[in-house]
């Protein structure tokens, strides 16, 4: 449920001639969840503090029209930019119709990200990597390219403890449909929240093999045989996915780059040197 749906829940019947203070303008239209300002119609509340209006053009002006033509008295534009920075992601995503990207990569201080052999080694500390855990469990998604799964065999899990409730997406371009079907990131959760981003000329015999592994497999435009990262962000968008976070190695950060798709960078550098001219970098 969505947060005014179940404050107003919670509080029963003190609601009523209450304030309501909300972050973001309540929506008015039926989706996963029904319409927030019914609930807000249903408990009496005698007045709505509205702090950033909604973006998404499903709502837009909708919900604090609504409460208004009810009745209520409506202030707006309480504190906005302190709640539009709390909710950069999904407003990012609204305004621009595509997900919000975060790359995060860890390097060293000659912005090495491996050995020059592509050897699997920690770069970073406990915290460090607590707080990507911390990332992955803030975003809809969590994106690496085939290369990284075919070397590193990663889960894309979120590890924290208690254990997270929430399971992101776990996101593969691969344009050629090349995931290995024992992947450890089909089993680390539902296979079905394992997508497999490909280029639309991919080998059928491979692609019908993943989905009878039951991955969800997202077949998208290609440039010069690669997957098109806005194609693919626009489908993603299509799923309700709002935030993504990138964590590819030098390629994949790189196309999205070029294509202007990144928001927002999280770098960890760690105080070590690796060298080597072939060593692989973050870009």
């Amino acid at each position: 449920p969505h947060a005014e749906a179940e404050a107003l829940r919670q509080a029963g019947d003190r609601a009523r001639g209450a304030t309501l203070y909300v972050t973001l303008e309540p929506c008015n239209h039926q989706g996963r969840t029904p319409p927030c300002v019914d609930a807000i119609l249903r408990a009496r509340i005698r007045r709505v503090v509205v702090a950033a209006g909604d973006p998404n053009p499903r709502v837009r002006g909708g919900g604090t029209r609504a409460l208004r033509e009810a009745g209520l008295e409506v202030l707006s534009g309480c504190r906005e930019d302190e709640a539009r920075a709390g909710n950069r992601v999904f407003l990012a995503a609204m305004e621009r119709l595509r997900p919000h990207v975060t790359l995060k990569c860890a390097m060293t201080l000659d912005g090495k990200i491996a050995a020059f052999d592509r050897s699997a080694r920690w770069i970073t500390g406990d915290a460090a990597r607590l707080e990507a855990h911390r990332l992955r469990s803030q975003s809809d998604g969590v994106m690496v390219g085939i290369g990284t799964v075919l070397a590193d065999d990663p889960a894309l899990t979120v590890r924290l403890d208690p254990p997270w409730p929430r399971e992101p997406l776990r996101i593969v371009v691969d344009s050629g449909a090349r995931l290995p079907l024992a992947a450890r990131l089909i089993d680390s959760g539902t296979p079905a929240r394992a997508v497999v981003a490909v280029a639309d000329e991919a080998p059928a015999e491979r692609v019908a093999r993943l989905e009878a592994r039951g991955v969800t497999v997202l077949s998208c435009k290609s440039r010069d045989g690669r997957v098109d990262p806005a194609d693919l962000c626009a489908r993603l968008f299509a799923l309700d996915v709002t935030g993504v976070l990138l964590e590819g190695g030098s390629e994949l950060n790189g196309a999205f780059i070029e294509a202007g798709l990144i928001d927002r960078v999280a770098i960890f550098i760690a105080p070590l040197l690796i060298g080597g001219a072939t060593a692989p970098t973050a870009v």
